[in-house]
C-alpha cells in the first residue's frame, strides 16, 4: 500500500466525541468505567471458560473467541478516546490510522461473524441435542473460529487498501477514531468505488450474518414453546430475549452506518451509532452471554470455593 506516494497529508487529527470543554471530564470518567468493566468482564470469561474443565466445549470456544474480539476491538477504540477526551489536539499519523482501521473493522467483523456462529451452535444445541455432538465437533468450531478471523481481517485489508491509496486534503476527523466514512470525507479525489465496495462488502456480510441469525432463533423460540414448564419457558425466553437485544444492536447499529448514502451521514449521529457498537457492546456481552448462565455462574463459585479452600489449607 504506497500510501506515501498518494497524498501528501502525514498526519490527521483527531477531533473526539465533543467539543464542549465541560463535558469531557465526565465522559472521560464514564467511558473510562465503561472500558474497565469490559476489559474485567471479557477476561473473566476468558479465564473461567480456559481453566474450568467442565466448560471444555465447543459452545465456550466460541464464547472466549468473542471476549477476545471484544478485548481487541474495544482496546483499538476506546484508549485513544479518553486520550482525546483529555487533550486539546488528538494527532495521529498516517499509518497508525490505517492500522488502527485495519484493527477496528477486523475484529469488528470477526465478532458479527462469531454471533452467527454462535447462534448456529445454540440452534443445533437446542433444536437437534441428539446430534450436537455429531455437528459441532470441537474440530469444526475451530474451524469456524478460525474462517471469522481470517473472513474479518480480510475485509479490513480490502477497506484499508481502498481507503489509504486516495488523496487526502483535510486533516481534521470529525470523530473518535479512524473509521471509514470520516476519512472519505476528508479526500479531495473520486470516493464512488469506496462507497461501492463498503456498500456491497457490508451488505453481503451483514445480511449473511443476519440470514444465519434469525432462523436460527426462531426456531430456539419455536422449540422453547415447547417446554410444559411455565419456569422453564420464562427463563429460556428471558435470556433468548437478551441474546436477540444484543445482536440486533450491533447488526443495526453497523448497517445504519456504514450501507446508507453519503448524504445521509451526520457527524454526531455516527458518534452516537460507533459508541453503541464499538464501546458499549463489548461491554454488554460478558453480561449477556455469561452474567445469565448458569454453568458459568457455577464454574465461579467452584473456582472461589476452591481459592477459599486454599486459603485455608
Amino acid at each position: 500500500m504506497d500510501v506515501g506516494n498518494q497524498t501528501s497529508v502525514k498526519e490527521f487529527f483527531l477531533l473526539g466525541l465533543t467539543s464542549v470543554a465541560e463535558l469531557k471530564s465526565a465522559l472521560f470518567v464514564l467511558f473510562f468505567i465503561v472500558y474497565f468493566i469490559t476489559m474485567v468482564g471479557n477476561i473473566s470469561i476468558i479465564i473461567i471458560t480456559r481453566t474450568d474443565p467442565q466448560l471444555q466445549t465447543s459452545m465456550y470456544l466460541l464464547l472466549s473467541n468473542l471476549s477476545f474480539a471484544d478485548i481487541c476491538f474495544s482496546s483499538v477504540v476506546t484508549p485513544n478516546m479518553l486520550v482525546s477526551l483529555l487533550s486539546e489536539n488528538n494527532p495521529i499519523s498516517l499509518y497508525c490510522c490505517a492500522t488502527q482501521l485495519f484493527s477496528a473493522v477486523g475484529f469488528g467483523t470477526t465478532e458479527c461473524i462469531l454471533l452467527a456462529v454462535m447462534a448456529y451452535d445454540r440452534y443445533v444445541a437446542i433444536c437437534n441435542p441428539l446430534l450436537y455432538a455429531t455437528i459441532v465437533t470441537k474440530r469444526t468450531c475451530l474451524q469456524l473460529v478460525a474462517c471469522s478471523y481470517l473472513a474479518g481481517f480480510l475485509h479490513a485489508a480490502i477497506h484499508t487498501i481502498t481507503t489509504f491509496r486516495l488523496p487526502f486534503c483535510g486533516r481534521e476527523i470529525h470523530h473518535f477514531f479512524c473509521d471509514i466514512p470520516p476519512l472519505l470525507k476528508l479526500s479531495c479525489f473520486h470516493t464512488k468505488l469506496s462507497e461501492i465496495l463498503l456498500f456491497t462488502f457490508i451488505s453481503i456480510l451483514g445480511f449473511s450474518c443476519v440470514l444465519i441469525i434469525v432462523p436460527s432463533y426462531i426456531y430456539i423460540i419455536s422449540t422453547i414453546l415447547k417446554i410444559k414448564s411455565t419456569e422453564g419457558r420464562r427463563k429460556a425466553f428471558s435470556t433468548c430475549a437478551s441474546h436477540v437485544t444484543a445482536v440486533c444492536l450491533l447488526f443495526g447499529t453497523v448497517i445504519f452506518t456504514y450501507i446508507r448514502p453519503p448524504s445521509m451521514y451526520s457527524q454526531d449521529q455516527d458518534k452516537v451509532l460507533s459508541l453503541i457498537y464499538s464501546v458499549v457492546i463489548p461491554m454488554l456481552n460478558p453480561l449477556i452471554y455469561s452474567v445469565r448462565n448458569n454453568e458459568v455462574k457455577d464454574s465461579v463459585k467452584r473456582i472461589l470455593s476452591r481459592k477459599h479452600l486454599f486459603q485455608f489449607i
